[in-house]
């Protein structure tokens, strides 16, 4: 899954501004709740407003198989992210665009 989720977001056809909007309503449906509405985190999740989760660290793809695969915790003691289900991989690939949107709107990213 994770090739098709990069190439998704090589070849989307949708405007970059069509895909954040997208990604910013399911991130809100299906991230929100652990991340924060904001991305800055929660009492449940991590901040991916966060150096660690830059794409020199964390690149896509790792944004995109945890997101279908789930992950064990390995920065935070927030305990292991578990899979979300049901999304397509346009969808994921528009989540890892959003979260990437808001990491350069935050200025950790050019």
């Amino acid at each position: 899954m994770a090739t098709l989720v990069l190439a998704a977001c090589g070849t989307d056809a949708a405007a970059p501004a069509d895909r954040d909007d997208v990604g910013a309503r399911v991130f809100a449906a299906n991230c929100a709740t652990c991340h924060g509405p904001d991305l800055g985190g929660t009492d449940r999740g991590p901040p991916l407003l966060h150096e660690y989760y830059l794409p020199d660290h964390h690149p896509d793809v790792v944004f995109a198989t945890a997101i279908a695969n789930g992950v064990q915790a390995h920065h935070w003691d927030f305990g292991p992210m578990p899979a979300i289900g049901g999304l397509s991989d346009d969808e994921v690939a528009a989540v890892v665009a959003h979260v990437r949107d808001e990491q350069r709107r935050a200025g950790l990213m050019e």
